[in-house]
């Protein structure tokens, strides 16, 4: 995840059609298709970052390509990711758990790159009649690092999220 938080939907969209599960970002740019089966709308719900060192300062790292030491800057993020969770009413609320026990296995085994998982929730499910389609909100709540690297000036280089694995 080279370009930081702005990739976030697109990689846990990603990395759940991965694992077998139909997911789009939410609020694409093209037109939506409607889908025989459940879809995850993957979105951004919410963002916290505190400190991951004296002044962000986490250390330093050597790049051997080009003989320098950079310097690493971070926070700790705690991030919600809206995975709700869209079914044809034929399938309804039946075809929503299932995509939601295939989730759930999916990230029980590791989550998407940069991302640890701390808790995946789904709440009560209801028909949307404007839309047509049944909707089931899910949320998974992950820890990751944000951080920076710079060159030898002190000008940041790129903005990275990295996660912590068990």
């Amino acid at each position: 995840m080279g370009s930081g938080l702005d990739s976030l939907r697109e990689t846990a969209a990603d990395w759940l059609r991965e694992k077998g599960i139909e997911a789009v970002t939410a609020w694409p740019g093209g037109d939506r298709s409607r889908r025989a089966g459940a879809v995850a709308a993957v979105s951004l719900r919410a963002c916290e970052s505190g400190p991951g060192g004296f002044q962000d300062y986490l250390g330093e790292r050597y790049d051997a390509p080009t003989a320098t030491w950079r310097e690493l800057y971070g926070k700790k993020l705690r991030v919600t990711v809206g995975l709700d969770l869209y079914a044809p009413a034929e399938g309804g609320e039946a075809a929503c758990q299932r995509a939601f026990d295939r989730m759930a296995a999916a990230f029980h085994s590791g989550g998407p790159p940069g991302l640890k998982v701390r808790s995946l929730s789904r709440g009560e499910g209801r028909f949307d009649e404007g839309q047509g389609l049944f909707c089931c909100p899910v949320e998974a709540v992950c820890e990751a690092w944000l951080y920076a690297e710079t060159d030898g000036s002190g000008a940041f280089l790129r903005f990275e999220v990295k996660g912590e694995r068990i």
